[in-house]
Parts: structure tokens; sequence; C-alpha cells
């Protein structure tokens, strides 16, 4: 197996994947640190952390940081998720040195000057404003709150207008320091790259993330209900959660081929029916995401006020009855679509660093490709069909939807409908 893997006394673990046939690496620095992670008065601060680590260090101006980079034809980036953050490069082999400085820099040794403080933070209030301006976006953060109200996990990660503003230097240093640390970071190279040369540029610029590991996060606890906002919309934009799977449940894929079988594709339950047999919808999908503790099951659809009951009533028909009666052939597909999506990350440096630091972080080991097929090769039209049943009688429903007042009463009425059909 050309997986290579090495822990550094500091608890940061290094691994990588030589993919022969490139002559370009991804690397990059996985942070098991996301949004859940901010205390009360930091909501927004981890999205902020990424914006800032590219704004200047100690050595390097934001200029710099950028122009190094793409003079040898590179490209850097970063995101933040609930649970993680991820600094990433893509650059020629001969140029990983430089990248793993930079990467390095912008993480240990951040300026965090007022002056470019002051200017992200308006940059991120624009991107706030883009999402309150973008309901099939804004619908996700309502669902997020009313499936796990008041508490971490239910904020929206880019945070509020007001929260955003309100840090100064030394809250981003505060956050930066008790959560950046050795234990909780993954250094991840895939591509064209040489184990031990990783391994020994990391220990030199990593060296200042030491210590024990983070403080765990708040304990996700579902919850449920409905949000639902009157907008001047021309579509209602609904969307529906039920408690999923944590990452590590042995039930987990069971769980993703029932999703991908009521609305992963073209060929999906849901598809078939409320697109293509109705005409009610352009989009509608079902998905799953899992999380350390907890996991979402989402369904989600946009359409005309007029049309929300009848759609409404289609998806808990629809999912009610792929617990009940999926096929052996839409299992068999579901688990292909599944393996394709494994196997996919063997043929791109980005897909494959991102699923081994995910990988370390989630299992703290790699999961050989064999183990992961077998995995999704061992769910059964009974325990795909157990696994739906499970979802639908776990926790109440939460259920979010913006757009023309008449639609919105179709979308309340799951709540009961799915609580009456789990009974």
């Amino acid at each position: 197996m050309s997986v290579e893997v090495t822990r550094l006394p500091s608890g940061l673990t290094v691994i990588t994947d030589d993919m022969p046939h490139l002559q370009t690496a991804t690397l990059g620095c996985w942070v098991g640190s996301g949004s859940r992670d901010e205390q009360s008065n930091e909501h927004g601060i981890s999205h902020l952390l990424e914006h800032m680590a590219f704004k200047g260090t100690k050595r390097r101006s934001a200029r710099r940081i950028a122009e190094e980079i793409e003079a040898v034809g590179g490209d850097i980036n970063a995101a933040t998720s609930f649970e993680t953050t991820a600094y990433y490069a893509s650059v020629l082999k001969a140029d990983i040195p430089l990248a793993l400085d930079v990467i390095a820099d912008i993480l240990a040794n951040p300026a965090f000057d007022p002056a470019e403080l002051k200017r992200e933070q308006n940059v991120i209030v624009q991107e706030i404003g883009a999402t309150e301006d973008n309901p099939d976006d804004l619908v996700f953060d309502y669902l997020q709150s009313i499936a796990y109200p008041n508490q971490p996990m239910g904020r929206p990660i880019l945070g509020t207008p007001e929260s955003v503003s309100s840090f100064g230097a030394q809250n981003l240093q505060t956050y930066l320091a008790r959560n950046y640390r050795g234990p909780d970071m993954v250094v991840a190279a895939t591509g064209a790259v040489e184990h031990a040369a990783v391994v020994a540029e990391v220990g030199k610029n990593f060296a200042a993330f030491n210590g024990p590991a983070a403080p765990v996060p708040q304990s996700a606890k579902f919850g449920g209900g409905a949000k639902l906002e009157a907008r001047d919309l021309e579509q209602v934009h609904i969307a529906l959660a039920l408690e999923g799977l944590p990452q590590r449940d042995s039930d987990l894929y069971s769980l993703q081929v029932f999703s991908i079988v009521l609305g992963g594709g073209m060929s999906s339950r849901l598809f078939q029916e409320v697109r293509e047999n109705r005409g009610l919808c352009y989009t509608v999908s079902a998905f799953h995401a899992p999380y350390v503790d907890t996991g979402m099951f989402g369904i989600y659809a946009g359409t005309d006020a007029a049309d929300v009951k009848e759609l409404m009533s289609v998806v808990v028909d629809q999912t009610a009855a792929c617990s009940v009666d999926l096929t052996e052939a839409e299992v068999a597909r579901a688990k292909s679509q599944l393996k394709v999506g494994l196997l996919m990350a063997l043929e791109s440096s980005g897909a494959r660093a991102r699923q081994l630091a995910n990988q370390i972080l989630i299992h703290g080991r790699p999961l050989p490709i064999e183990e992961l097929v077998a995995r999704v090769d061992a769910v059964t039209v009974d325990s795909a069909r157990a696994a739906g049943k499970a979802l639908i009688a776990r926790a109440r429903p939460a259920v979010a939807a913006l757009g023309p007042a008449k639609g919105l009463e179709g979308a309340e009425a799951i709540v009961d409908s799915l609580k009456r059909r789990a009974a």
C-alpha cells in the first residue's frame, strides 16, 4: 500500500499517498476544529480565523502569500465546516517545501493586523448577506438551527454580522491557541510525494503546534420542530431533517444506501415520483451528513406554493414506503454509486488528501479501500430497510421553509404526518 503514516512527538499526524502517475501534489493541514468548537461568545470565529490566516503573517504580507504560491503555478485555499477547518494547496513536486512552509506560517504566525481584520470582517458580513439573498442556502441554516437548537451545531458557520464584527485580534489568538493542537491536526500530502521528505518538512515547520488535545466540544442533541418564514419568492423552499447516524456507527452505510435509494440521483424514488411522474418541482434530493456524535438525514425541494401540500404528501409516503419495500435492484444501484464515489477519490490528489485526512480525524487510521468497499458490500436489503425504519422512528422531524405564506401550511403538516407514520 502506498499510504504511509507518521505521528510526530507533538501528536500531529502526517499521512501521504504517493500517486506515481501524477506530477503535482495536493497537501494541506486539516484541523479537527470547526464552528461547533466555538464558545457562546465566539459565533463565527472559526470561519473568520480561516479568512485571516491569509491576511498576513510575521514574515509575509497577504499579497506575498498569494504571489509565492501563484509564482510557481500553484493555488491555495481553505474551508471551514462544523467539525474541521482545512488549509490546502496544489503545487508541483519541487514546490512542496514552499507550500508546507506557507501553510505552517499562516497558522503559526498570523499577524492579525487590525486594518486587515476590519476589512475581512466586512467581507464576511457581505458573505452573510449573500446567503440571506439565496433562499436555497438560507433554508439549510434554518434547518440546522431547528435540528440542533440552542447549541453550537445549530448555528450558521459564518456567524452573524454582529458576532463577526465584535472580534478582535486577541479573540482570534485565544481560539487558535485553544483549538489548533498537534493531536487534533493532520497534514496530508498526496500525488507526487515522498513520505520521508514531507515528514521532515512538517517536523521543521509545524513544531509550534504541541500541547495536549483541544477541549471536546459540546455534545450535539437533535431537537426538531418547524421554522417557517413568509417571503416574497417565486417558490417555497423546503428542507426536512431527521436524526441520522454518527460517523462511526455500524449502520452508517445501510443508512447511506437508504438515502441514495430515496433521493440520491435521477433514478431515486423521490426524483422519479416528485419530478418525473408529477412535475411538482425542478429539484428534489435526499442526503445524510454524519458527524462525530450525531448525524442529519435531510430532504430538500423547491416548489410552487400551490404544490406544497401534494409534494409534502409524496415525500412522506415515499420515505415511509422506502423503509418497507426498497428492492434488491435499488440497493445494488445505490451501492454502486457509493463505491464509485469512494474509488474516484483515488484518481484526484485533492480528493484523496481530503479522504485520508478525514479518516485520520474520524477513525485514527487510514481505511484501506478494500475495507471501505467491503463495508458497502455488506449492506443488504434488510439492513437498508431497517436503517430507514429506525430513522423515521428515532426523533421528531425538523422542517424549515421559506416562501409565499400560502404555501407554508403544507410544510408544517409534515411534522405531524411523519410522527403518525412512525408510531
